[in-house]
């Protein structure tokens, strides 16, 4: 038999991904560091061709326009409902 070899680790430290600025920024250097993060996170961006936005766009104008059209008929079938039970009370 093959013998199992026990090693005693102890569980690693938990160490912290983010490495916390020791001082403490300004006002303005806050909102500065603020835009220079958020133009790097817009360069990461991948914008729609015209093509698709067109598309897209188009779609959800659809939609609208059915959801729209659904919701006029239930509320046009609820209010022949109501009328019916006014007629009959």
């Amino acid at each position: 038999m093959a013998e199992e070899k026990k090693t005693n680790t102890a569980p690693a430290k938990a160490v912290s991904a983010v490495k916390k600025d020791e001082t403490e920024l300004g006002f303005f250097q806050k909102i500065g560091k603020w835009f220079r993060e958020m133009k790097s996170e817009l360069k990461k961006v991948v914008w729609p061709t015209p093509q698709t936005l067109r598309n897209n766009t188009l779609i959800s104008l659809g939609m609208m326009v059915i959801s729209a059209i659904v919701i006029w008929g239930f509320d046009e079938f609820a209010q022949m409902v109501v009328r019916l039970i006014f007629r009959l009370g």
